[in-house]
């Protein structure tokens, strides 16, 4: 089983735990992480695009003009897709784009994306996430320690309030709790910081 030093908020290391090799020793499939983050995107998709059709248009009730004699095209409305200001053919319309994978894809998805932290030197364990006072550079202070400033997910096991309004002004920065820890955040942020209860709890639920 791979080995990690726990730290405390000061930068020192406090002890050294175990990870589970099921998890964090997993080779990651590239193809599997990749179905998990096209999931998560269509899931956040609104859907709320719509364009009218020649039914929907306001006006065009009368035809146009005469069917003979004009010398023109015969339209029968000028709300024909044809005409400036017309209706819009197989245009879109709103729609739900989210679908779900099963249930052991997403579990596998989530290993994967944590054992590559491990894999790439990213992750760090604290032993608890508390700032001194709830403010931005205390914040900054806590991330330079790590060599996290150019982007880090922190997470806890419950909400921290105080951390999260502390990091909320920070760029590349994000604190969510352990319950809404996701593939498509352990692939943006480059450093992944986690309290050691949080990760229990993450071990727990992918056993």
């Amino acid at each position: 089983m791979p080995k990690i030093g726990v730290f405390n908020t000061g930068g020192d290391q406090v002890e050294e735990i175990e990870l589970r090799g099921d998890i964090f020793g997993a080779e990651p499939n590239p193809a599997v992480l990749h179905q998990a983050v096209v999931m998560q995107l269509a899931n956040r998709r609104r859907g709320t695009h719509a364009t009218k059709t020649r039914a929907e248009v306001a006006g065009g009730g009368r035809k146009p003009w005469r069917q003979k004699g004009t010398g023109r095209a015969r339209h029968g409305s000028i709300r024909s897709p044809i005409w400036r200001g017309g209706g819009v053919v197989f245009g879109p319309h709103p729609r739900d784009y989210g679908y779900t994978l099963p249930k052991k894809v997403r579990r596998l998805a989530l290993k994967y994306a944590l054992a590559d932290k491990v894999r790439s030197g990213n992750l760090v364990v604290l032993d608890e996430l508390r700032l001194p006072v709830p403010k931005t550079k205390e914040a900054v202070a806590l991330l330079s320690r790590f060599s996290a400033l150019e982007g880090a997910l922190l997470v806890d096991a419950e909400a921290n309030a105080e951390v999260k309004s502390a990091v909320a002004n920070i760029r590349g920065v994000k604190f969510v709790t352990v319950s809404n820890l996701n593939v498509y955040d352990l692939l943006r942020y480059p450093k992944l910081m986690i309290t050691k209860e949080a990760l229990a709890r993450a071990e727990e639920a992918l056993q």
